[in-house]
């Protein structure tokens, strides 16, 4: 049986890291967390581009504008969705989520997901840096491994 495993390293290689503009608060600290991820895995801060975007609807549509650039080995996708009083919050997370897998999927290029669809603003914060880490590192740290 063979086994394989991908390595988390930056070296060599360029990334972005696309980033919902909607809940800032939230969401530099997300791509903040990315970029830390990517330079401290050896990635040159040269080879990382951040592309803002004005929400998480947009996300899909900028990863795809960038993929087939075809100047990445991978990108980080990161926004926060929080849940309101009305359906939107179920329309803009899963065509979201949607739209990122299936741009990865179409470009065979690797998208870390890194967009937080939460109940409240107090459980983004905590995925944000919080008590709960920062999501934005991990999808980095996805995307860099599958690099």
């Amino acid at each position: 049986m063979a086994e394989f495993s991908g390595s988390p390293t930056g070296h060599g290689r360029r990334f972005a890291v696309v980033a919902s503009r909607f809940n800032e608060t939230v969401t530099q600290k997300l791509a903040d967390g990315a970029l830390d991820a990517l330079v401290r895995h050896g990635a040159a801060a040269d080879d990382v581009d951040v592309v803002w975007v004005p929400g998480a609807w947009e996300l899909p549509a900028a990863v795809r504008r960038l993929l087939a650039s075809e100047r990445y080995d991978a990108l980080v996708a990161v926004g926060a969705v929080i849940r309101g009083d009305t359906p939107h919050f179920d329309y803009v997370a899963g065509e979201a989520s949607r739209g990122l897998a299936d741009a990865g999927a179409a470009f065979g290029t690797p998208v870390g997901f890194g967009v937080l669809t939460c109940d409240t603003m107090a459980q983004a914060e905590a995925r944000a840096g919080g008590e709960h880490g920062n999501k934005g590192w991990d999808a980095a740290l996805a995307a860099l491994e599958m690099a």
